[in-house]
């Protein structure tokens, strides 16, 4: 029944049967997240560890709980995406001046491996705020942040 429907009434009854923020935003995460993961595939990267491969890149050398802060991710959730990264070579872990402190650093084949993934990201990206215009990615970027600042305050 659902397969065959107009994409727009799917997700028009979607947004109308389960009007949750959870649900919604949990469903475009996923859709999302494979769209990137397609479009990266070819560098052999997931949108969640060209993510954070980025995020190394731009902070430079970042303790675990840094990283897994500013990602809104658990220790935990941080190695199992980090382990995949660590074992290609991508990520290194450096021992820090407080021999307790793990840091993550970008490795020279990571920063590669980040270069040639970014046009992938860039086509992908272009394609979504294209389409939706940037009056409307900005709107819903802003929304984003202020969801993601409401609910962080009962966290």
């Amino acid at each position: 029944m659902f397969k065959n429907m107009p994409k727009e009434t799917l997700y028009e009854f979607a947004r109308q049967a389960v009007p949750c923020v959870g649900f919604n935003t949990r469903r475009a995460t996923r859709l999302i997240t494979q769209y990137y993961d397609k479009a990266l595939a070819p560098a052999g990267l997931r949108s969640t560890q060209y993510s954070l491969l980025t995020l190394l890149a731009m902070m430079g050398e970042a303790p675990m709980q840094e990283v897994a802060y500013v990602l809104a991710m658990d220790r935990t959730t941080l190695t199992r995406n980090l382990n995949p990264l660590l074992r290609q070579g991508l990520v290194k872990v450096t021992v820090g001046s407080d021999r307790r402190a793990r840091p993550l650093a970008l490795t020279p084949k990571g920063q590669s491996t980040l270069e040639k993934a970014l046009p992938l990201w860039q086509a992908a990206q272009s394609r979504i705020v294209d389409a939706i215009g940037a009056e409307q990615w900005e709107a819903m970027m802003r929304g984003l942040h202020q969801i993601s600042m409401i609910v962080e305050e009962d966290l």
